[in-house]
Order: structure tokens, then C-alpha cells, then sequence
């Protein structure tokens, strides 16, 4: 059965705003399943819900609602001051409308117990998915309450102090039976899931397929935090190798990579076109190389460079001389991991199983790496995509008017970009911020996310500029993405 990570269900959910799909709109689904779930269980009765102060707790909100004809009491463990998001506090307020008993409670000891002697139903709504570390009271004791009762113990998407990644938790509630939202949990698929699961329902809530198959702003979250404690470097290091034909197109690879992110970008260029790149910005640290292309010879110089930085960016403006291509062939072994683009996508590099490479072809660019014609659009194309990733063990980005990104086991689109974005250097900024984001996450999260950033920063510049946008532009308007503003 697929399963799903905890990060990629909250991914999903944001996602599903821009679709015009409301997360309102999915608490009210989720919570009318809760209570379409007492239902069939029985047709009366005693129900008490434990709700916390997240949105499994607003899912819990929206089942008592449903309940209010069934003697049901809502217990809210913790102070509705501190109901955390939009759609849960929406859900409690039209609660406080309803005739229905809603207790309020802060600390361990005003828990009361008593209350669920004879309970016939417990809907446990106290914890989501998004639970870690340590529980605290109240909600500590309430699942104890909950597990020394009697009653029947429905959870809300997993069972409350579960970790649904599959990590070990502190204690967590023993249900009966589990309604998980969407997909299944990955945790739910551990051995020892079963004995505080119970039972296990996947419940549809509504989630179109688009929030998963295309790339969205709930893709580009992880990449947009940092550590308060964090140090110089920890954030990436990205060495850059290209130049010696052009000197624009590694300089705004490295330029990418600093705004998306990255600590540290060096750019390992040939001499004739070194100081043009450091002239750019100040920022930039450049490496000059020994003559007026890459070179073999360059090897051991740039061999200590790759020892020294998390993540390669290769090929912006190398040229595709004879020389240059054979240091190509013998740099990328050397890389942990790669972003290859441009003149250094050579046909039959990539080996088998190396899943550090990403490689980021335009459709002519695809051509030449797999020897044959890239279909159009639709299935076929994704088809293909996901099919050479496979066999070449990397994780391709192929770029075009709806990008399509794979690693062989999974397969995704973008549809940001505009056809301002033609203007040369868009796809090197591309590059470097791809690097960046590989830098700190794995390859296929990092290709998804770079691709929706370069695209919707681009999308920022057009509406600025129009088709007189410029690739400077786009790298302008990457930290407006990632940190600054609605994506939707």
C-alpha cells in the first residue's frame, strides 16, 4: 500500500489551497467522516471527544457538530486562546453556538475522568500528525485517560502521541479504529502500528490529484527555515564549474545558488574569464583554472575544491570542446552529488544507481542524453522521464512550459514559468539554485521545489517587466518566493 511521510501530507494540504481547495473546506470533510464513523457504529449513546488545539483537534470540532443529537460532551485539552490555526478556531467558535457541552481544560488535574465512566464512544482528536518529542499535560494524562476506559476509541488520522513517520514516540493512545486522512501513514505500516491502530481506514477527504502531481508552495516550506543556531556554511557550500566559452551563465548559477539559500558559492571558472565572473558581484568567490577552457590538467585543482563544498553545479557556459568534455567525464565520479546542466550533459555518464546526480535538460538537451525524440506532453512524456531517471540512476529535471521532474520512483510536474523566461540565463539561475537546495535536502525534493521557485520568481519578474525580464531579474525575486509572499 503507497504510504505518505508526515512533511509530505502537510505539503499536500497547502497545496491544495492553490487548487482552490480550502483546508476549511478539508476539515469539514475529515470531520464528517469522524462522525459518519459513530454513526455506523451505533445509532445512540454516550460520545465524549478529546480534542487538542491543532487541526486534528478542528477535525474533532467538526465530528461533535455532526454528533450534537448523540449525548456527546467535547473536551478541548488545552485553552481555546491557543487553538492554533485559522480553520480550527473557526470550527471551535461555531461550536460555542451549538447546545453541546464543551469543557475546557489547562492542567492534568482538572481532567475530568469521571466523565467518560460509561462512555460508549471516545473520539480521540487530540494530536495529528505533526506531533514530536515529548507529550506534556494536559494532554499527557488525557491519554491515559483515554487508554483506561472502556470505550470504544475511534482516532483522528493516527492515534494521539503516534508518530506517523515510523520514529519511536513517547506513549501514544490505543485505539480501536484509525480514520487516516488521504493516505496511509507510513507509520501506520510499522509492525508494532497494529496495537495502537486498531483498525485502519483511509478515508478520501476531497484531495484532488493535482496537489500531489504538481509542484506547489507547501513543496518549498522545508527549504525556507533555518536554525537560529545555525553557522557560517551550514546552510551549503556550492562550487560552481563552468565558464571559459561564457562568462554570464556560471556567474548567475552562483548568484542563484546565494539566493536560494546557499552560504557559499565558488565558481571554478578558466582564467580568461575569471576575473569577468568576479566582477559580477562581490559575493562570488572564483577560482581561476589554467587556461582558456576546462582542461584535465584543471583536475586536481578542482578535485580539492569538490572536497570542500556539499554540492557541484557543472556545465553553464563550459563549451563542448574535446578537452573540456573529457574533464567532464572524469569530474562527475568524483561528485557526492551533482547538479549537471548545459554543456556538460554528455550521453551515457550518468552511472546506474547513483542517485546524487540531478541533471537538468532542456527538451534538445533530453535529446542528446537519451539518443531519441522527447514525446510531446501528457502520460508519454512523464512516462519517459521517469523511465530514464530509472535506468540511469538520476533524478532528472527536464524543463519546458510544464517542467517534469523524476527520480525513477516517483514522478511530478511544475507549472510555473512564462514564456518571458526564454531570455537566455533563466535555466543557469535554474542550476545554482537547484545546487542550493540540494545542498540540505535530497535530490527529487530539491529538483520539485527549485523548479516551482525558478518558475513562480520568474512569474514575479514578468509581472514587473514583462518579456523585457532578465535573468538577474529572476534571481531577484527568488528569496520573494521562498520567504516573503502567497504563492498561490
Amino acid at each position: 500500500m503507497e504510504a505518505i511521510t508526515s512533511s509530505r501530507m502537510a505539503a499536500i494540504d497547502e497545496n491544495c489551497e492553490c487548487l482552490g481547495v480550502k483546508k476549511l473546506q478539508l476539515m469539514e470533510n475529515a470531520g464528517t467522516a469522524v462522525a459518519s464513523a459513530v454513526k455506523k457504529k451505533m445509532s445512540s449513546g454516550k460520545v465524549i471527544i478529546f480534542a487538542g488545539r491543532g487541526n486534528n483537534g478542528g477535525d474533532a470540532f467538526v465530528a461533535a457538530r455532526h454528533l450534537e443529537n448523540y449525548d456527546a460532551t467535547v473536551i478541548l485539552v488545552g485553552r481555546k486562546e491557543d487553538i492554533r490555526t485559522q480553520e480550527a478556531r473557526h470550527n471551535w467558535i461555531a461550536l460555542e453556538k451549538t447546545g453541546l457541552p464543551l469543557i475546557r481544560v489547562t492542567e492534568s488535574t482538572t481532567l475530568p475522568g469521571s466523565l467518560i465512566k460509561n462512555a460508549d464512544i471516545i473520539i480521540d482528536g487530540i494530536f495529528g500528525t505533526g506531533v514530536k518529542g515529548k507529550i506534556h499535560e494536559p494532554e499527557s494524562t488525557a491519554i491515559d485517560i483515554i487508554n483506561g476506559s472502556n470505550a470504544f476509541v475511534i482516532s483522528v488520522d493516527v492515534p494521539s502521541g503516534f508518530d506517523p513517520d515510523g520514529n519511536s514516540f513517547e506513549k501514544a493512545v490505543r485505539a480501536d479504529l484509525t480514520l487516516t486522512f488521504h493516505k496511509m501513514k507510513v507509520g501506520l505500516l510499522t509492525k508494532d502500528a497494529a496495537k495502537y491502530a486498531g483498525e485502519i481506514q483511509v478515508i478520501d477527504i476531497g484531495i484532488p490529484r493535482e496537489a500531489e502531481f504538481f509542484v506547489g508552495p507547501g513543496d518549498i516550506k522545508p527549504f525556507s527555515v533555518r536554525r537560529s543556531s545555525s553557522h557560517k556554511g551550514e546552510a551549503g557550500k556550492v562550487l560552481i564549474i563552468g565558464g571559459g566559452a561564457f562568462s554570464g551563465a556560471p556567474a548567475l548559477a552562483a548568484l542563484g545558488a546565494l539566493r536560494g539559500g546557499a552560504d557559499i558559492a565558488t565558481v571554478a571558472a578558466p582564467k580568461n574569464v575569471s576575473a569577468i565572473i568576479a566582477s559580477f558581484s562581490p559575493n562570488l568567490i572564483v577560482r581561476p583554472l589554467s587556461g582558456d577552457s576546462l582542461v584535465e590538467e584543471d583536475i586536481p585543482v578542482i578535485s580539492g575544491l569538490i572536497k570542500k563544498h556539499d554540492v557541484v553545479v557543472m556545465g553553464m557556459g563550459l563549451g563542448t570542446t574535446d578537452g573540456t568534455l573529457a574533464a567532464v567525464r572524469k569530474i562527475i565520479p568524483l561528485c557526492s552529488k551533482a547538479v549537471i546542466d548545459a554543456d556538460a550533459l554528455i550521453p551515457g555518464m550518468f552511472p546506474s544507481g547513483n542517485k546524487d546526480v540531478i541533471v537538468t535538460p532542456h527538451a534538445g538537451e533530453m535529446r542528446r542524453l537519451s539518443g531519441t525524440d522527447v514525446p510531446a506532453d501528457g502520460k508519454e512524456k512523464v512516462d519517459f522521464v521517469k523511465n530514464f531517471a530509472l535506468s540511469n540512476g538520476v533524478t532528472v529535471l527536464l524543463k519546458g512550459v510544464i517542467d517534469i521532474i523524476s527520480d525513477g520512483a516517483e514522478a511530478r510536474a511544475n507549472r510555473t514559468g512564462n514564456a518571458g523566461m526564454t531570455v537566455g540565463g533563466t535555466g543557469d539561475v535554474l542550476a545554482g539554485l537547484t545546487g542550493a537546495l540540494f545542498a540540505r535536502h535530497n535530490a527529487f525534493e530539491a529538483a520539485c521545489a527549485a523548479a516551482f521557485i525558478n518558475g513562480a520568481a520568474g512569474d514575479m519578474a514578468f509581472a514587473e517587466f514583462g518579456y523585457g525580464l532578465l535573468a538577474t531579474d529572476v534571481i531577484d525575486n527568488i528569496p520573494k518566493v521562498m520567504y516573503e509572499r502567497d504563492n498561490c
